[in-house]
């Protein structure tokens, strides 16, 4: 049976914009009929991602996602030696392996040998394919496909194992994501504000006028947020060529950076280091199963946190209930209450992954 980590996190943001619509508003959602503050889930996982929790702990073992390698492996090698056209002709057949070329950017800028989506590269890959455009510049025969001898099912990249990737035109290297993350939303009604400002022009003499430099206009917003991430033990394991350290490791820095890692938009003008303030972890066999329905009715009062966490631990009582036990160990910290510690909830969450 595969077994499943669920994470429950509370996350109080203050005034601030971290994920911005098409217009520059802070994205929203429309739920239990009334309007909520939403951070999508690709915005956290690219936070997880470029985490100081992430990067510190998983060095030499995270992907790019990158249009680029073409570019990459052309610099390198007419630093190697090569003429222009051995370099462009070996780094198109390098980007290929990871996508459609670009030959409509070629023809604008012959320096720039890139691929028309993003494609994750993992670590192994990068360098087996480094490796091949040397031997390829050193006149080796190019084998019948180079895609099968430099892309992998399975390696050390643990942003590749956890979020997945999608190679359309070689489906067989793509990879499922072990870990699933859902769109963050308040766990109470919330608005877009609006945030009227000047700057004013340093240079600007009293005499010319009493106006501002520049006018503008901004949206922001704050709230509890809930956040759900799922991880399926045996996959990631599966991912990451079942190498058991690895995937702890990577189990404990994707908590961490979960609970301490906040999308980037308008940081600086709003410093919105936000950690969460409550989080339940859950392991088992049970199918797994969202809580954001404690939040349907939203939440109200002049403390959300507090009320926020009596509805999620209700719903999951209830759940229980009616369904049966939907886990068989969990583990929670609450920061108000001074229950339990982060690291705790880390322990607990790669104490799960077991040898396939």
């Amino acid at each position: 049976m595969t077994r499943f980590t669920q994470l429950h996190f509370l996350t109080a943001y203050p005034p601030s914009n971290p994920n911005r619509d098409d217009q520059g508003r802070p994205k929203t959602a429309i739920y239990g009929g009334v309007p909520r503050l939403r951070l999508s889930s690709q915005s956290l996982k690219r936070a997880a991602r470029l985490s100081d929790a992430m990067r510190r702990s998983l060095e030499g073992h995270m992907g790019k996602r990158t249009q680029r390698i073409g570019d990459e492996v052309r610099t390198h090698l007419l630093e190697s030696g090569a003429t222009a056209s051995q370099a462009d002709t070996i780094a198109k057949d390098i980007a290929d392996i990871f996508g459609k070329v670009d030959d409509a950017a070629i023809k604008r800028d012959p320096a720039h040998v890139r691929i028309r989506q993003l494609a994750f590269v993992s670590p192994d890959e990068r360098k087996t394919a480094f490796e091949w455009a040397a031997r390829l510049l050193a006149g080796e025969a190019k084998p019948k496909s180079l895609k099968e001898v430099v892309l992998r099912t399975a390696d050390g990249a643990v942003d590749v194992a956890m979020f997945g990737r999608m190679l359309a035109d070689d489906p067989d290297f793509n990879r499922e994501a072990a870990v699933q993350l859902s769109h963050a939303i308040t766990t109470h009604k919330a608005a877009v504000e609006d945030d009227y400002y000047t700057a004013v022009d340093d240079l600007k003499r009293p005499a010319e006028d009493m106006g501002a430099g520049f006018v503008g206009e901004a949206g922001f917003g704050s709230g509890v947020y809930y956040l759900y991430a799922c991880i399926n033990n045996d996959l990631l394991l599966r991912n990451l060529a079942n190498d058991r350290a690895l995937a702890r490791r990577a189990v404990e820095a994707a908590v961490e950076a979960f609970a301490t890692a906040t999308p980037s938009g308008k940081r600086n003008s709003y410093n919105h280091h936000a950690r969460a303030g409550y989080i339940r972890a859950e392991a088992g066999e049970t199918q797994p199963r969202s809580l954001a329905s404690a939040f349907l009715k939203p939440v109200s009062g002049q403390d959300l946190m507090s009320a926020s966490v009596a509805a999620l631990e209700t719903m999951a009582e209830n759940l229980d209930k009616a369904y049966g036990p939907q886990a068989d160990a969990c583990a929670v910290m609450n920061v108000e209450s001074r229950q339990g510690t982060l690291r705790a909830i880390q322990t607990f969450a790669s104490g799960q992954i077991v040898d396939a």
